[in-house]
Order: structure tokens, then sequence, then C-alpha cells
């Protein structure tokens, strides 16, 4: 069963994804919460699998909770996916970098907010579909000039061309495609790269393929 905490500020949008996500037969609603010094508090408590946590709420924002969620060593495999009115809210870069495995726009079709949470829990990252490489190019413009990481170089060629097509957006089954190889080699190739460099998920490999100057803005096409 995958337990999932609530933390939204308010009520209504609360009732609604709890309605939805206890309707699954392999979900349920661990707890919820209405600001961030909550959503903390109650993710120590209750550990569950995913968070879904609003950007702007009192007491203590989205954005600084989930900071101090994924710098938690005991809440490890607690995963955060940001909630959003927005489809390019000006924090979702900011919360990427803090350690969010994505982000979901409010509005989302119910199929995806379901979909979603069980992708993070896989250890994908998550991003409102449609958004992906806009919010990557984003993401590069906004980023500092990139340097040369020394962690690369536990990389093989293959785990870095994979990295590099991670960076752009590709899914694992586009990264299959483009490499003529199977989805699950893809995957494996993604997974080892993840380990080999300490990422969290997908969006942590995309910060970092942009951070070491792998993937420079202006490649999406």
């Amino acid at each position: 069963m995958i337990r999932v905490l609530l933390a939204d500020d308010q009520s209504l949008v609360r009732a609604g994804f709890k309605a939805l996500l206890d309707a699954q037969s392999d979900i349920e609603v661990a707890g919820e919460a209405a600001d961030g010094e909550e959503a903390l508090r109650k993710a120590r408590e209750l550990r569950p699998d995913v968070v879904l946590m609003d950007i702007r709420m009192p007491v203590l924002d989205g954005l600084a909770a989930t900071r101090r969620i994924t710098d938690d060593q005991e809440l490890e495999g607690v995963r955060v996916v940001m909630l959003t009115t927005f489809e390019l809210d000006e924090y979702v870069f900011e919360a990427i970098r803090s350690g969010a495995s994505g982000f979901l726009v409010k509005d989302t079709e119910p199929e995806e907010l379901v979909r979603a949470v069980r992708a993070v829990v896989e250890g994908d990252a998550l991003l409102s579909p449609g958004v992906t490489r806009r919010l990557i190019a984003e993401f590069a413009a906004r980023s500092k000039e990139p340097s040369a990481a020394a962690s690369l170089a536990r990389l093989t060629e293959r785990e870095r061309e994979v990295m590099a097509l991670v960076g752009i957006g590709l899914t694992n089954d586009e990264i299959a495609r483009r490499l003529v190889v199977s989805p699950l080699t893809a995957k494996t190739h993604v997974s080892r790269t993840m380990v080999k460099l300490g990422a969290r998920d997908r969006a942590q490999l995309v910060v970092l393929a942009y951070e070491s100057g792998l993937v420079r803005p202006g490649w999406l096409g």
C-alpha cells in the first residue's frame, strides 16, 4: 500500500485529492497538513511514501518544507511532489533543485495524479505532461555557469550519453529508441547512473546534467 501525505492550506483541495486517492486499491491517504510546518511534522511522524506538497502555504512554505524533508536522512525514502497552480511556477525550479521528485499542476487530470503517486514511488521523476522540456529549458536558462564535475568520471561513455538524454527530457522509451536498445536496458542505464552519482531520482539527474555542463541550454530543439 502506497501511503500519501496531503499538504495544502485549502481544505477543499485536500478533500478532492483524498477522495480520489483513497478510491485506489493500492493507495491510502495517511494524513493531511494545512501548512508546511505541519507537513514536516507529519512526515516525520507518519513516514509516508509520497508527500503532495503545495508550494504556497502559511507558517512554512512548501519549498522550505520540501528542503527540510529531503535533507533529513531519516526521511530518505519520502518523495515529494510539488503542487502548483501554474505550469511554470517560478518556485518549481528551486523545488527540483531542493530535492522534489517533480511537480503537478492542481488542475491535472485525476488519472495523472494517480499515475504520479505510483511513478515517484518507483523512483521516477514526475513532471506534468507537456511541460517537461519547457521546464528543463527554463531551469537551464536560470542555472549558474556549469562547472566540470569530477563525479562524471565514474560514468561509462554510454551512461553519460543516457544521462544527457535524460537531461533533455526523454523518457526511457524515447531513450531506448534513440539508442536502439530495449526499454529495460535504457532503464538499467538510468538506474546505474543515478546510483553512481547519488541522485535521488530522474529530476535530480536532470539538475546534475545541467550543473555539470553535460547538457547545455539550446539542446532541446
